[in-house]
């Protein structure tokens, strides 16, 4: 098991990463959502000791990644959103040298590359340098050297960047078949790539922690928010009176004017959909205005996703982080300005 304890980045005084915690279990695949700028990539970079945190723990199957960085390392494999490449490194050349520093014993080094190669289906480019390679080829030479030593721990951030629709669907397929033996955190902007993987998601805005759950737990919790899509022929006026005044429609949330007379409305439910739907075509029809279509739309994980980061922090969390005493010394700023320096001089 990994756990994630109240993890927090600043940047200087900018707080990237507040007091997160979490935690992914034994042969799982974990979802990383969350908008550009959310803090994903910084919180991904701490897990895997790329990067110091301001505070908090992490913990890699019973090892502290600060305190015990090396065997900690040994269980991880990690695939920064840039894959960590050497342009001028034939790919056999590159993964004999991670696999070095992955302490692979020499013996064995060449059947474990030549395992990753297979796996992402690059033992074809084998003997080219990776300056030559395309972006996807390239992509695929990272994830082979976060599989290398077979981690039981692997971090991923956006692996499917860069791939053409059919290697995205071999990788996707490899990820989901790394569940069997290893432990997998995902990070990815395709929101259907995550439904389709993950097993559980986190989803993070503003460096918080907005909701940690599985997608069919996060759907349902947001079946009351049902939305029905009706399109009229006749008066938009009558049409919408009727519709805003029937029982169970909470709001209408768009009106489109399509020309002809004809308009579609996005309309919020509460309570029976069905039942709401049947009342509205007949309250419709019998004021002489013609339904040209009707569908009730259920939530899924992107109406869920941008709910959830658009909602405000709650009241109490926002007092808390008023009150919150933001580090000030000179040496805080100092020790935030050396990571920063660190980050650079890494990148």
């Amino acid at each position: 098991m990994i756990t994630i304890e109240n993890l927090t980045k600043y940047y200087g005084k900018n707080r990237a990463v507040n007091n997160i915690s979490f935690t992914i279990n034994d042969n799982e695949i974990l979802g990383f959502l969350g908008p550009n700028g959310a803090g994903k990539s910084t919180t991904m970079n701490m897990i895997a000791g790329y990067l110091p945190m301001t505070s908090g723990k992490v913990t890699i199957f019973g090892h502290d990644i600060t305190r015990d960085a090396t065997n900690a390392k040994l269980e991880l494999g990690y695939l920064p959103e840039i894959p960590p490449v050497y342009p001028d490194m034939k790919v056999t050349e590159y993964l004999s040298f991670c696999a070095g520093i992955k302490r692979i014993p020499r013996g064995k080094r060449k059947d474990e590359i030549n395992r990753v190669m297979e796996l992402l289906k690059i033992t074809d480019v084998k003997g080219k340098l990776i300056r030559n390679l395309s972006k996807g080829y390239r992509q695929r030479v990272g994830f082979a050297q976060a599989l290398l030593g077979d981690p039981k721990f692997i971090i991923l951030d956006e692996p499917t960047v860069g791939l053409d629709p059919n290697q995205v669907v071999e990788v996707r397929k490899l990820i989901k078949s790394l569940k069997k033996d290893h432990t997998v955190i995902f990070s990815s902007h395709i929101l259907s790539e995550v439904s389709e993987v993950c097993d559980r998601v986190v989803i993070i805005n503003k460096g918080d922690i907005r909701a940690i759950d599985t997608i069919e737990n996060l759907e349902s919790t947001f079946s009351d928010s049902l939305s029905l899509h009706i399109k009229i022929k006749g008066s938009k006026s009558k049409a919408a009176s009727i519709i805003e005044t029937t029982e169970g429609v909470k709001e209408i949330l768009s009106i489109d004017d399509e020309g002809n007379d004809i308009y579609s409305f996005v309309v919020q439910l509460s309570g029976d959909a069905e039942e709401i739907q049947d009342k509205l075509m007949a309250d419709l029809l019998g004021s002489q205005i013609r339904i040209v279509e009707i569908f009730t739309e259920k939530p899924n994980l992107e109406n869920v996703f941008i709910d959830l980061i658009n909602r405000p922090v709650k009241k109490e969390r926002l007092e808390d982080l008023l009150n919150e005493i933001v580090p000030e010394t000179d040496s805080a700023d100092d020790s935030a300005e050396d990571d920063e320096d660190e980050e650079k001089e890494d990148i």
